[in-house]
């Protein structure tokens, strides 16, 4: 019963947060648009309209979309809504901008005027990432790509509009998961830290080149403990590497690690481009809060011994000051079929599913429940210091 509370909680305050927003903004959204670039934890259903791209990377299929206002797959990675659709909420509209493949071409200038999302599932930093499990799809080039030649065709009006909107990426996971899983960390002398001074030299790269077609204000959302997702999990006890958590630790390390180098990366680049403003969520600090509340038994990992609770004070535009409790019974276990520390499981229509997706962690062996998804996004939106530096969402879209 503690996780259903703790869920309901968490789901009101949210509410209450959405509200005063909206009061504070007389419904006009925050900014005139959102970008969204990076993998599937912000992926719409881009992935849906690449032919080459397999069904470990798509998810337009049940039993994604379960608790998604339609009941339908949509291509999100999730039960419901995602990551940037949270996100897309707080600013002040009604869900994530849509995907770019969706879009037809006569459209796509019209609907840059409030955003699109050019994110795809399994993508990275690095051009190769995904493509040997996905088969296809969009590298973080191509999205760059594709949003520079938008730009481009909209002419001298884009400026205005690409300096006042928000560019939400989230992306680097799925090259720590692809690096920790391979043959090289079983080396002694491995190179982690040249490996991830790559995938930093390329955001940086990435960056520049958003920051030349005019964009001002960007939200970056580091990669969370991607050891401790349940694929990961059983990952890290194939390999006899397993930390405090039960989680696979070398996985962990890599994320601990490239925040702090994108911290430092995203300070010395802000310096030398003028009118550059960021925000940078620490998700590895606000996992490790989560985790360290309730760590797991490896002899009872399908259900942690008892409530993790992230906990943390927020405000809402100087009106409404909330604490904010998110409470997970389980933690180390999907939702929809069951991935965990026993074994993979795939989430499709023969899946289990579990009564109460609010108490879990993870909907399937790599993605958030909507719920988890909800108060991650709030801490983008207004943490006070604790996992978002220099400033959170809210005061980077008044700037």
């Amino acid at each position: 019963m503690a996780a259903r509370r703790g869920g309901a909680f968490a789901l009101v305050a949210l509410c209450m947060f959405e509200l005063a927003l909206r009061g504070a903004g007389a419904g006009e959204p925050l900014v005139p648009a959102m970008f969204v670039l990076g993998d599937s934890t912000v992926d719409v259903g881009n992935n849906n309209f690449l032919p080459g791209c397999s069904a470990d990377c798509r998810a337009n299929y049940p039993r994604y979309g379960v608790d998604y206002t339609s009941h339908e797959p949509t291509g999100r990675f999730s039960n419901g809504y995602n990551l940037a659709d949270h996100i897309a909420r707080f600013l002040g509209f009604a869900e994530s901008p849509p995907a770019y493949g969706s879009l037809p071409p006569e459209g796509i200038i019209r609907q840059m005027r409030s955003g699109i999302n050019f994110a795809s599932g399994g993508s990275g930093l690095q051009d190769l990432t995904g493509k040997a499990l996905c088969g296809q799809v969009h590298s973080m080039s191509d999205q760059l790509d594709r949003f520079a030649s938008v730009v481009q065709m909209m002419g001298n009006c884009s400026y205005d509009l690409v300096s006042r909107s928000l560019v939400f990426i989230s992306v680097g996971s799925n090259d720590l998961f692809e690096y920790a899983g391979s043959n090289a960390t079983s080396c002694p002398n491995r190179n982690d830290t040249g490996f991830l001074q790559g995938l930093v030299a390329s955001y940086r790269i990435y960056l520049q080149a958003l920051y030349a077609t005019g964009a001002r204000k960007f939200s970056i959302v580091s990669p969370s403990l991607v050891g401790c997702c349940p694929l990961q999990r059983f990952a890290g006890w194939l390999k006899d590497d397993l930390d405090g958590y039960y989680c696979f630790g070398t996985a962990n390390n890599l994320s601990r690690q490239l925040y702090r180098m994108l911290l430092s990366m995203l300070q010395d680049l802000s310096v030398g481009l003028a009118g550059m403003n960021y925000s940078i969520c620490d998700s590895a600090a606000m996992a490790d809060s989560v985790f360290n509340s309730t760590v797991s038994s490896p002899n009872n990992m399908s259900r942690s011994t008892g409530c993790s609770t992230l906990t943390y004070v927020c405000y809402c535009v100087g009106i409404v000051f909330l604490t904010v409790s998110f409470l997970a019974d389980v933690l180390d276990t999907g939702c929809c079929g069951g991935s965990g520390l026993l074994g993979p499981a795939k989430c499709d229509m023969s899946a289990t599913l579990c009564p109460n997706r609010a108490a879990y962690l993870f909907w399937d062996g790599f993605h958030p429940t909507e719920t988890a998804s909800a108060v991650a996004a709030l801490a983008l939106f207004a943490d006070p210091g604790r996992y978002v530096h220099p400033i959170n969402i809210t005061r980077l879209a008044a700037l």
